[in-house]
């Protein structure tokens, strides 16, 4: 896939109308319906800032939830257009629909510096299904289109692949930044380059694995897919989480590995407990002779010690996973290490999204790292070098 992609900064805006795909899939409290964490409403601000302030007149769009082609009042982007409004410090307009009549005429009368808000996109089942002429309708409002939410570039939907063939497309800053940075790594890293995965399952990260050990120089496994590689090599692992399926793939990512010169680091020792709690009681063991009442629920201090230091050493650092159940305060300590070594490296640091993305955040770093990614699925399938619907649908440079 091509990473150089044409952003806001490369077009001209002025006086044009912009349909901006945003990502304000937001959580939001099941008794009351407010929002519980407005990150992905902040994360957009530039791109909207810069539109505004450059002259443009703004059509919002955006899912929430999963309504699955229903109208449900709970799931209305209404209390994300009030957030952004109060963000903004100015009015945000909210459509009563999405490309019916009343968001068509207010897109017709809205003007240079203001802001409209289209209704949630799944409402409608053409949404998700890419229907041509719901993406026609939603293209027919605006001159241009600008994608900024990465969290959906995995799916080809009429928001995110269809309007780009009826409109001129290119990316938002945040689109942009990922390009950069991720993109970026597996292209062109600076090296050493180490990744970091971690997780509970292997089958999660096949197609990672596999794209990642023709690019890095190192790949350090942690988390509960660790146990896989490890039982796969004669370890006894106890209780711990395993894929009896992928014992034979394990080995033959190791074999593959050695023959490309990539060091593959697994957990030396880890810390192990009779019960999955965070009440039960801890020990440090040999990862590879868990006892069998037992299983590993981090990783242990001297493994947490040598990915520092493969840290420390490198110049640029992916990390997808946490090392351990680190929303238990008794096993978070190895993804901690790996979050602060990554903090405090003056390596080139990316971390995916999903849960390592939760990781950092928890420990306050995420603005210590070099880029936190937006993605879930649409970060994994990036590093399994995947072509992602909505950026092969952006404009080249």
């Amino acid at each position: 896939m091509n990473y150089n992609k044409k952003s806001v900064t490369d077009i001209d805006v002025s006086g044009k109308k912009i349909l901006l795909r945003c990502d304000f899939n937001v959580p939001l409290d099941k008794e009351s319906g407010a929002i519980t964490d407005e990150g992905r409403i902040t994360a957009s601000l530039p791109t909207i800032t810069y539109l505004l302030d450059n002259g443009a007149a703004v059509i919002v769009c955006s899912h929430l939830g999963r309504p699955d082609g229903e109208w449900k009042p709970k799931l209305s982007l209404k209390v994300v257009a009030d957030r952004l409004s109060g963000l903004l410090g100015k009015p945000v307009i909210m459509a009563e629909d999405v490309a019916g009549e009343d968001a068509r005429q207010r897109a017709a009368t809205l003007r240079a510096g203001e802001i409209l808000m289209l209704e949630n996109l799944r409402f409608h089942k053409e949404e998700e299904k890419n229907d041509p002429s719901f993406a026609r309708a939603l293209a027919d409002m605006a001159d241009i289109y600008v994608d900024d939410a990465f969290g959906t570039a995995h799916r080809a939907h009429a928001s995110t692949e269809g309007v780009s063939r009826y409109l001129p497309a290119v990316s938002g800053f945040l689109i942009a930044k990922e390009l950069r940075y991720i993109g970026g790594a597996l292209q062109n890293p600076k090296r050493p380059f180490i990744a970091i995965l971690g997780g509970s399952k292997v089958s999660d990260k096949l197609g990672v694995i596999i794209n990642l050990l023709s690019k890095v120089d190192a790949l350090l496994i942690g988390g509960g897919m660790a146990f896989t590689f490890i039982k796969a090599c004669g370890g006894s692992i106890g209780k711990s989480l395993c894929e009896e399926d992928k014992l034979d793939y394990a080995l033959d990512v190791l074999e593959k590995a050695k023959k490309q010169g990539v060091r593959i680091l697994l957990p030396v020792d880890a810390v192990a407990a009779a019960a999955f709690s965070n009440d039960a009681e801890a020990v440090i063991v040999d990862s590879t002779a868990i006892p069998d009442n037992m299983l590993g629920l981090d990783i242990g201090p001297e493994t947490s010690r040598a990915f520092a230091d493969e840290i420390r050493n490198a110049a640029t650092v992916i990390w997808n996973g946490p090392m351990g159940v680190f929303e238990m305060p008794k096993f978070a300590e190895g993804t901690s290490v790996v979050a602060y070594a990554l903090a405090d490296s003056g390596a080139i640091s990316i971390v995916g999204g999903g849960d390592s993305a939760a990781a950092i955040r928890k420990f306050g770093l995420e603005d210590k790292v070099t880029h936190v990614s937006t993605g879930g699925g649409a970060t994994l399938e990036f590093m399994e070098g995947i072509e992602l619907p909505g950026i092969a649908c952006l404009l080249d440079k």
